[in-house]
């Protein structure tokens, strides 16, 4: 039996509905490609990260920065 690829455009929040849509089981193996031109997210953290090597730091120090700022904004949910 041959498989048949599909390829679907849709957006992160609609991809759920448009599997189930398809007939594709919560179990079933499928792969995602984000593509960086259209995804203002990755194209920000792909900058950031430039920045982020650029000025000498560590995942050691990124991980520690990330938990600072967590325990800063913290209050303001709890």
């Amino acid at each position: 039996m041959r498989r048949r690829v599909e390829v679907i455009e849709s957006t992160a929040g609609q991809v759920t509905a448009e599997l189930t849509r398809r007939g594709i089981r919560p179990e079933d193996r499928v792969t995602i490609t984000i593509d960086p031109e259209q995804d203002l997210l990755f194209r920000g953290r792909k900058e950031s990260w430039a920045r982020v090597v650029s000025a000498g730091l560590t995942d050691e120090d990124i991980e520690r920065l990330i938990e600072e700022v967590r325990e800063e904004v913290r209050p303001h949910f709890e």
